[in-house]
């Protein structure tokens, strides 16, 4: 359940990474950091941090997975918001973490990180109140919105930030709601399943005939990017945050 909360009163945040920022993709990271700089916050990156325990979750691994939000209690005690590139990654502390965690000690504790955890664009949106973006990029963007972004605020606050750039369109994307078939660690479990959910899903984003494909969560653009590029097409994707980022003046 997404939490209920008000928009931010402080600039001071938290940068809450992934493992996929860790390994592939630290572009993505420090575009984040550009663009929370430029919405006026003072940007703190917790080193002793690791995962958001999503992996564990999803594996039904849920001992594993509150050992992994213990030690995101530590890593992130400080009472200010904590800022996610990935709705998936937000996601796991604000919705997946308050479940694995019911009835026990720890759950205020749990509740109140929850609270306080946001995926970017969200946060730049509803958080501080960004009401439209500056700058200037000519592009026709598809917007792949993400699994665990429905039901929150994500994708229409991307969608709002990336809509005000001078010079975008955005285009539709038939069933765009529709999964990649990445899911994490479904993708290693049903490899063909998973294969065959993606390429369907990058047809349909190809054929909006975009100059990007967009999307909050770096974990599908990966899945799919790599899909493509194995079948010899390209697939021009970048994470909402490099757009922010690429778009300033």
């Amino acid at each position: 359940m997404y939490p209920q909360r008000s928009p931010v009163q402080g600039r001071r945040v938290q940068l809450m990474l992934t493992c996929l920022c860790d390994a592939f993709y630290d572009d993505v990271a420090t575009a984040a950091v550009t663009a929370l700089e430029h919405a006026g916050c003072e940007v703190v990156f917790p080193a002793a941090q690791t995962c958001c325990g999503q992996p564990a979750y999803t594996t039904g691994d849920w001992d594993a997975c509150r050992r992994v939000v213990q030690h995101a209690l530590v890593v992130f005690a400080e009472d200010v918001p904590v800022v996610s590139p990935a709705g998936s990654c937000a996601a796991a502390i604000f919705h997946e973490a308050p479940i694995v965690f019911e009835g026990h000690r720890e759950a205020p504790a749990v509740r109140a990180l929850a609270n306080r955890t946001w995926e970017l664009a969200d946060f730049l949106v509803n958080g501080l109140r960004v009401e439209s973006w500056p700058g200037r990029l000519q592009a026709r963007i598809a917007v792949h919105p993400g699994c665990h972004n429905r039901g929150t605020p994500t994708v229409a606050a991307a969608e709002r930030l990336l809509g005000s750039i001078d010079g975008v369109e955005l285009v539709p994307v038939t069933d765009a709601d529709l999964c990649c078939g990445f899911g994490g660690v479904f993708s290693v479990g049903f490899p063909h399943i998973s294969s065959a959910m993606g390429l369907r899903k990058v047809a349909a984003l190809m054929a909006a005939a975009p100059d990007l494909v967009v999307s909050p969560d770096m974990s599908c653009l990966m899945h799919q990017r790599g899909l493509a590029e194995h079948a010899g097409e390209k697939f021009p994707a970048r994470h909402l945050a490099q757009v922010l980022r690429d778009a300033l003046p």
